[in-house]
Parts: structure tokens; C-alpha cells; sequence
């Protein structure tokens, strides 16, 4: 739910935004009066001008146009009288002036006439504009550099602020008084939230086991699909105990420097602890808990920085006290790949799985996504529940929030069902797109959903269609939207059957009335293919390779150890897979060309409407509905 977050105060102190812009001034600065040091024509005033000894500095003391001179070395520096402009074309006349005398000049004559003209004579060479301060630069300017740079480098990587503040924990902490959600906000997974009740009355009554000797868990892993709400349910659990909550992604621990994070997970625990009893809130734990073997897929290599980390962690949760009253709960959605450690009883000890909620469960997410939402009287949450088999908590938040959207788009005052609908269509098929179609290509597209259409609904025990439409939406110029009556948990060979069979409907019917097919099967010959790929060689469901598992769950890859799988059995794997495509092509095309002119009857009404909802569609193909019956007409 949302909600305002508190303020963190063990985080480090805020980076002033106005530091790198100074940093930057600072060495532009720098630069330039190095380079002013550095340059002998920038150093001196605007009017001062140099001049050879002969003619021009002799000629300008034999004509008493020069009132004083300094000497250091060879070098005179001196002042006109009148401003002489050197060269003739020079733009500004210059008052002074410095000339070097040659080492075989007759200095006595020199001095003589210098005497006879009244020229102040001093072997004191004045300044020549140069300060002290770019002397000092000069030679301490590469070192201020230097400082300037790893001060910055330090700020930009968040390891600036003293060394106080060097592997601080960046976890937001949550007070007790600033919790806004507990477990009335989490709904649809009950089951996850019964195993955390007791967790909540050690926190609020340790006493009442430990007078028995029991022990709270120190580690509780919540598994699950993404968006099943395991970080929601971690927050309302701090939120029942009324108790401080540390939460934190397991990336930012690691940073670039080997070390910060296993110091930050050090602060985090002392911080937890300080606070006791409270909770620890790791999300994502996969990021620094991946195993240490490398073994996992088949693939090797390591991460310093991610490895001390994790034994940091390893370490705090070992050294706990039972009685200090801080949980750590974690959230992945790959338990998979966790280090084995971390699992062990005494760091992990129980394992919670946050699983896609049921028809019940998405009708109580509804409910609460729908709180601050004004519906209309037309809004069935049962039906809308029954028509996202498989979405999540996410899920089904994103579909009230784009129906909201929708609403306020259309001018509405309240959300209707036909705006929820419309969510739910364009958040699982994408938005339409009116492109501009030729007739013959639009009737071909009307075949091919024609076709899944009614192989859908004359497959015994395949999905109800709900809708039909030749609209494009998204990369596809037409859609055919199946769904179950109920949530199924298991799926039985004759279901799966009945999927490819409706996967390949769509090319059987181009192939029927065109004699020929497009591309616009891709999608559903790789639905087909991955099917029967996961029949044969995941679920045991041919007769030729058995009950063996030869692939493995993610992808169509051989597992680790893939010599156990013979090229043999691969070879049996894949002409199985061939044989089962097959065969449903054959039904299929026998299934359509015997129901040809439902096919057409169909397709006429998909030109005429476009889009068909599901009492239409039957309609059309002369097909009636009687509970979970389908009659021919």
C-alpha cells in the first residue's frame, strides 16, 4: 500500500549538490593560474612591452624618454616618460618596458649615459606581476589536484562523509509509528501469512516460548514468482509486531571497493540489534547468497567482493543471541540458486512460499486494490477474479490502476467493467493499433484467429474462448483470448493435446483456404513445439522415453552432467516431439476441413464486428454453451 517513507536516519549524510560543481570551479581555477605561471608573456601588466637593446632601449635613453631602471642580471626592467608604442603597430602604448643587455655591452658607457639623462638606477628588480600564491601552485598545484580528485571520487562513490560514515548501511529503518500497513493490506496469500503469525507473538511475547524453551527461527526465506507480494508481506509483518524494520536490496552491499559491503552488513546487524526486537528486511537475496560452488548451470567464476559479503552475513546470523529479538527475513525468487549455507537450520530455518493466489485469493487482492477506487454497480470482482488465472498481487494492482486511468480518460466519475476489461485486455494483449490493412490481408487474419477460435471450442476440455478479435494489438495483428473456468493446478495429457492442437489451428486454417501459410504462426509454433518438448522430456508423458527427465526447467538446455543423456535419447527426444506435432496437425486439419463452415461463418462475422466477446463468437460458429457442455447447432 502506498505510503510515505520515513526518514533514514543511520544513513549517511546527504551529498551537498553543489560540492562536484566547486570541485570543478576549483581545479577550472587551478588550471588557469597555472597557466598564467607557466606562460612569461601572461605574467606581466598589459602596458609593459618588450624591447631590444639596441637601437630601441638605447635610442629612448639618448632621447630622455626613460625615468627609471631595474637591473637583476641581464635583465632591465624600466619606465617611459612618454608611452611608446613597440611595434609602431601595436595597439596600446606601453608604459614600461624590460630589455636584456648583451654580455658584450660596455657596461661604463652605459651607465655614463644612463647618468647624463637623470635615470634612476636600481638593482632591484620590480615585480613582474607574478604572486606568490601561483609561485606556490605551480609547484603544489598537481598535489592539490590530486586530492581534489580522490575527494571526489570518494563523494561520487558514496564513500565520502568521514570516516565515521565509511560502510555505513544504507537500509531505510521504519519505526513502529510509521508503519501503515500490516496484514489486513496483504490478501490472497494466507497460507504464507499463517506461517508468519507465529513470528509476530514471539516479537510481541518472547516470554511466552521461551518459558517452554522454544526458539523463533532466526531466518525466514520467503520464495515466490515475482510480484506475489513477498516484500508487502515482510512489511506487514513489522507492521503487526510494532516493531523498528531495517529494509535493504541485497545490492547494496557490493559496491567497487573489495570489503564496503561486509562492513555495511556489519553496521546493519549492530543497528538491528541496538534496536531489538526488530526486523531485517534482505530483498532480493540472490544478488550476494548465489552459491560459492559455481556449479550452478554449468558455470563457473567468482566475485570477491559479493563472496565477503555473503560470509559476512553467514557470520552475523551464526553469532546471533536467541534472546535479542532480531528476525531476519529474506525475499528471491530463485531459491535456487542460493548458496547451501545459507539454508542450514540456525541461519534460514524456514523457508515460506509465496505462491499466485487462487479465484478467492485474487478476488480478496481486488478488494483491497479497490479501496480508494469508486466502482460503478456494473463491476463484478467474482467474474474479473475468474478471468486472471495465474496473475499476481502485481498484476492485478496494475489492472485497477489502468482501469482507473482508463475511466478518467473516458470522462467517467466511477470505473466500470467495461474500463476493467479493457485493462485487463491491453495489460495481456497489448494496446490496439489501427493500422491500415488491406482487405484480402484482413480476411486472412480473420482465418487465422477463425481457426484457433473454433478448434477451442470443439477440443473437448480445451479453454473457453472468451474473445475473438482481428484489431492488431501489440506486435500481433489479431488476437485469441482463452481462459479457464477455474484455476487448474495439474494439467493432464488430453489438456496439453488440446493446447497444441488450438496453437496450430490458426496455420491449418491458412493452409486450408489459402493452400499456402505466413509467418504469423511463429508465435504459435513455438507455443506448440515447447509444449511437446516439455511432455516428452520434462513430464514423463511419452511412452518411448518414459518417465525420465532429460531437459531441464529453464530453457531446452541438457542439465550439468549432460553426458548422462545419451545422443540416443536425444535423438528419440526429438522425433517424439515431431511425432506429437504431427499427429495434432493431422487432427486438426481433419477437425476443420469437417467443420468448414463454422470456419466461414465465423470469419464473416469477424469481419463484419471485428471484435466478437465470447456468447458472440459460439454464436456465430453455431455453437451452443450449456454449463461446461458445447452443443452443435
Amino acid at each position: 500500500m502506498p505510503g510515505s517513507e520515513p526518514e533514514n536516519t543511520h544513513s549517511p549524510p546527504p551529498r551537498s549538490p553543489s560540492f562536484g560543481l566547486g570541485v570543478l570551479v576549483a581545479v577550472t581555477l587551478l588550471g588557469l593560474v597555472v597557466l598564467i605561471a607557466l606562460n612569461p608573456k601572461m605574467g606581466y601588466e598589459p602596458t609593459t612591452v618588450r624591447i631590444p637593446y639596441s637601437p630601441t632601449f638605447l635610442e629612448q635613453v639618448r632621447a630622455g624618454n626613460v625615468t627609471a631602471i631595474s637591473s637583476k642580471s641581464a635583465t632591465v626592467n624600466g619606465t617611459f616618460r612618454n608611452p611608446v608604442r613597440y611595434p609602431s603597430d601595436a595597439a596600446t602604448p606601453a608604459t614600461a618596458f624590460v630589455t636584456v643587455i648583451p654580455e658584450f655591452a660596455d657596461n661604463n658607457a652605459l651607465i655614463a649615459l644612463l647618468q647624463s639623462k637623470g635615470v634612476q638606477i636600481s638593482a632591484t628588480a620590480p615585480s613582474t606581476g607574478t604572486p606568490v600564491l601561483v609561485t606556490i601552485l605551480v609547484y603544489f598545484g598537481p598535489l592539490l589536484l590530486i586530492v581534489l580528485l580522490f575527494v571526489w571520487l570518494r563523494r561520487s562513490s558514496g564513500l565520502g562523509g568521514g570516516v565515521t560514515t565509511f560502510g555505513r548501511s544504507r537500509a531505510q529503518r521504519v519505526e513502529p509509528s510509521d508503519h501503515t500497513v500490516d496484514f489486513d493490506d496483504v490478501a490472497g496469500i494466507d497460507e504464507a501469512k499463517a506461517e508468519l503469525t507465529e513470528i509476530v507473538d514471539f516479537l510481541k511475547d518472547p516470554d511466552k516460548y521461551r518459558r517452554l524453551g522454544g526458539r523463533i527461527p532466526r531466518g525466514v526465506l520467503l520464495t515466490g514468482p515475482p510480484g506475489t507480494g513477498k516484500t508487502l508481506l515482510a512489511r506487514a509483518l513489522a507492521g503487526e509486531a510494532r516493531v523498528p524494520f531495517f529494509s535493504i536490496s541485497a545490492s547494496e552491499f557490493v559496491e567497487m571497493f573489495v570489503g564496503v559491503g561486509a562492513s555495511r552488513v556489519r553496521d546493519l546487524f549492530k543497528q538491528a540489534k541496538e534496536a531489538a526486537p526488530a526486523i531485517i528486511f534482505v530483498d532480493e537475496l540472490d544478488a550476494i547468497g548465489r552459491s560459492r560452488a559455481g556449479a550452478i548451470g554449468g558455470f563457473g567464476g567468482g566475485h570477491d567482493e559479493r563472496e565477503q559479503t555473503l560470509n559476512q552475513i553467514l557470520t552475523e546470523m551464526d553469532g546471533f543471541d536467541p534472546s535479542v529479538g532480531v528476525i531476519v527475513i529474506a525475499a528471491t525468487n530463485r531459491p535456487e540458486v542460493l548458496d547451501p549455507a545459507l539454508l542450514r537450520p540456525g541461519r534460514f530455518d524456514r523457508r515460506v512460499a509465496v505462491q499466485p493466489p487462487d479465484t478467492a485469493g485474487r478476488r480478496k487482492i481486488l478488494e483491497v486494490h479497490t479501496r480508494s477506487v469508486p466502482l460503478a454497480d456494473n463491476v463484478d470482482l467474482d467474474r474479473l477474479a475468474a478471468t486472471t488465472p495465474g496473475m499476481v498481487g502485481a498484476d492485478l494492482a496494475n489492472i485497477v490502476n489502468e482501469a482507473a486511468l482508463t475511466a478518467a480518460r473516458r470522462g467517467h466519475d466511477v470505473v466500470t467493467m467495461p474500463d476493467l476489461h479493457d485493462a485487463l485486455e491491453k495489460l495481456v494483449l497489448g494496446s490496439e493499433r489501427r493500422i491500415l490493412m488491406s482487405e484480402d490481408e484482413r480476411r486472412r487474419t480473420a482465418y487465422h484467429e477463425a481457426g484457433h477460435a473454433l478448434i477451442g471450442m470443439l477440443t473437448p476440455g480445451a479453454d473457453p474462448v472468451r474473445k475473438v478479435s482481428i484489431i492488431p494489438r501489440g506486435i500481433a495483428l489479431g488476437i485469441t483470448f482463452s481462459a479457464p473456468e477455474a484455476d487448474r493446478f495439474s494439467y493432464d495429457r488430453p489438456y496439453l493435446l488440446g493446447k497444441i492442437n488450438v496453437a496450430l489451428g490458426g496455420r491449418v486454417a491458412e493452409e486450408l483456404v489459402y493452400g499456402e501459410v505466413t509467418t504469423g504462426a511463429q508465435n504459435d509454433i513455438k507455443q506448440a513445439t515447447e509444449l511437446a518438448r516439455n511432455m516428452v522430456g520434462l513430464w514423463g508423458m511419452s511412452h518411448v522415453i518414459g518417465p525420465v527427465t532429460v531437459i531441464s526447467e529453464e530453457g531446452q538446455l541438457p542439465f550439468p552432467g549432460a553426458s548422462e543423456v545419451s545422443p540416443q535419447t536425444q535423438q528419440l527426444v526429438d522425433e517424439e516431439v515431431h511425432h506429437l506435432i504431427d499427429d495434432a496437425h493431422e487432427q486438426v486439419t481433419h477437425l476443420m476441413s469437417a467443420n468448414r463452415d463454422r470456419l466461414d461463418s465465423l470469419v464473416e462475422a469477424l469481419l463484419e464486428h471485428e471484435t466478437l466477446e465470447q456468447d458472440e463468437a459460439y454464436a456465430a460458429a453455431g455453437i451452443e454453451i450449456t454449463g461446461t457442455t458445447r452443443v452443435l447447432t
